[in-house]
């Protein structure tokens, strides 16, 4: 009975309902798509003040970066290519595999509402070359950039503000208390409107497989499944490499940390186990100053996982609506996604979010397509938190090797140490 209640039940219900529906009454199931243009505002209401809030605390949380010395830094500048290669891999597995391509998503699927205002800096980009986009990402004043919701513009006006915040010190304390409050509510707003998601899901589905077929839900498939085989090639291989040259192995890591990535399996969340992983880490001989530090920012500036998806999912939608993007639109759509991204961990349906701001820069991607990415997203959350914790871990161990205090012989004793009595 309380398996029912659970939100993913209702989604998985929702998903199936929809289908029937678009096999059963095809013209019936096309007039259910008002429920996801609904669902789509209720997430365009609450993107600005939310991203705001999220850019603000990763910036914030990070600590002063003048005082964090050679740790934070290195740590900064490994978070930024790492998630770099990350949007980067995802952006090439959708431009080679074309998992939306077919889907022909229309740009009449656009709702009306603070949606449609998104992409108002893009088309400065266009009609003014880059330097009228330039003057166009700072907003006549910060109240403008939130009532015309152009994302951009708050994010220009969220970076300089979590500077400053960050600068600021104790006597910013207050401010930053305040912002935290601010996030809490929305997040919980952001909990209500989740709660209507099999709603939006019902009217999504329903309309998708009532107007373009039922092999549109196979290519949702292959973007799940993609996905999925991204973020396994990305630890397996990219992180099992860092992992060799700093001499430590892959599995046995992941071994060690099977209890902690069993609850972030369960929940989803990587939150749920940041202690426990802090302490893990610790006992195996990398320094407290390093974890301290790297573990708690990397949660807000390392997001491995949530990059891939994000560089996978725009390109999935543009293929799905016949879009094609050009080079420097995807470039501008990554460097966004590289800022949007900061501190959007653990918070349900908050990369939904994340994804419709990242989009604010190609306004010719009609976003009724996020509201079919909310009917998977609970099953790419599993890959995404997974993802995201084994990349935090990592970037702890590679910022201790490159601060010359990791010895690999040590941790590699206190690995077998771990692991041995479990194992017999």
């Amino acid at each position: 009975m309380l398996f029912c209640r659970s939100l993913f039940f209702q989604i998985v219900l929702a998903s199936v309902l929809g289908v029937v529906l678009g096999i059963a009454a095809p013209d019936m199931a096309a007039s259910l798509k008002p429920l996801s243009d609904l669902f789509l505002k209720l997430i365009a209401m609450l993107m600005a003040p939310l991203v705001f809030c999220v850019v603000v605390q990763g910036i914030a949380g990070a600590g002063n970066l003048r005082t964090v010395g050679r740790i934070g830094l290195k740590a900064l500048i490994y978070f930024e290519a790492m998630t770099g290669i990350a949007l980067f891999l995802g952006v090439v597995a959708a431009a080679l595999c074309q998992p939306g391509a077919g889907m022909h998503v229309s740009a009449d699927a656009r709702p009306e509402g603070p949606a449609s205002t998104f992409g108002e800096s893009a088309a400065a980009l266009r009609h003014d070359g880059l330097m009228g986009f330039v003057l166009h990402l700072v907003p006549a004043n910060p109240l403008s950039a939130f009532v015309h919701n152009d994302v951009l513009q708050v994010l220009v006006f969220a970076i300089l503000f979590g500077c400053g915040l960050s600068m600021a010190g104790d006597q910013g304390r207050p401010a930053a208390a305040l912002i935290d409050s601010v996030a809490t509510v929305l997040f919980r707003i952001m909990g209500l409107v989740i709660r209507v998601a099999p709603i939006g899901v019902l009217g999504a589905i329903a309309y998708t497989v009532g107007h373009f077929g039922m092999r549109s839900l196979g290519q949702l498939g292959v973007f799940v499944g993609l996905y999925f085989v991204l973020v396994a090639l990305f630890v397996l291989v990219g992180l099992g490499v860092l992992l060799r040259l700093c001499g430590v192995g892959l599995f046995s890591f992941i071994w060690y940390l099977r209890a902690e990535l069993a609850v972030v399996l369960a929940t989803t969340s990587s939150d749920a186990v940041l202690p426990q992983i802090m302490g893990k880490l610790t006992a195996i001989g990398i320094p407290r100053e390093v974890v301290g530090l790297v573990i708690p920012a990397g949660y807000s500036f390392n997001l491995d996982a949530l990059s891939i998806y994000l560089g996978l999912a725009v390109l999935f939608l543009a293929q799905a609506s016949g879009v094609h993007l050009t080079w420097a639109q995807i470039l501008l759509v990554t460097g966004t996604a590289l800022v949007t991204s900061k501190g959007a961990h653990g918070v349900p349906g908050v990369a939904i979010v994340i994804l419709a701001a990242t989009l604010a820069v190609v306004p010719e991607i009609p976003p009724v397509g996020l509201v079919l990415l909310v009917a998977v997203d609970w099953f790419i959350g599993i890959a995404r938190a997974l993802g995201n914790v084994m990349g935090n871990c990592v970037a702890t161990i590679v910022v201790a090797k490159w601060e010359g205090q990791l010895d690999a012989a040590a941790t590699r004793r206190a690995l077998q140490q771990a692991c041995a009595p479990e194992a017999e």
